[in-house]
């Protein structure tokens, strides 16, 4: 399919991982409810949301049938530390609102 991926969009990624049975959708919609900002590009393939000037989270979901974890690719396009930095954030939101997040991963492990 064209315009489809299963990778994160960024150059600097931290990914946090959630043992969900959660449709991408909802699972944008609540990270967006709890960093207090709107679901971008909603409707497309390549919908996020933006957490800071330069960071976003995208969604990344099992293929068909399988289980979870979810993947929650918290993206930069300016620095690592930058995407680190909004993953503990957005894992601690995440986790308030009854989320169970594993330790954030990064593209450098």
């Amino acid at each position: 399919m064209i315009g489809v991926r299963d990778t994160a969009g960024g150059p600097f990624v931290v990914t946090l991982v959630v043992d969900l049975p959660i449709t991408k959708l909802d699972a944008l919609e609540v990270i967006a409810f709890v960093s207090d900002g709107p679901v971008e590009h909603a409707g497309t393939a390549h919908p996020r949301v933006g957490l800071a000037p330069h960071v976003w989270a995208e969604v990344q979901i099992p293929r068909f049938a399988d289980p979870p974890p979810l993947a929650v690719d918290i993206c930069s396009d300016a620095s690592f530390a930058l995407a680190a930095e909004h993953a503990l954030l957005l894992s601690a939101a995440l986790e308030r609102v009854g989320w169970r997040v594993r330790p954030p991963r990064g593209a450098d492990e």
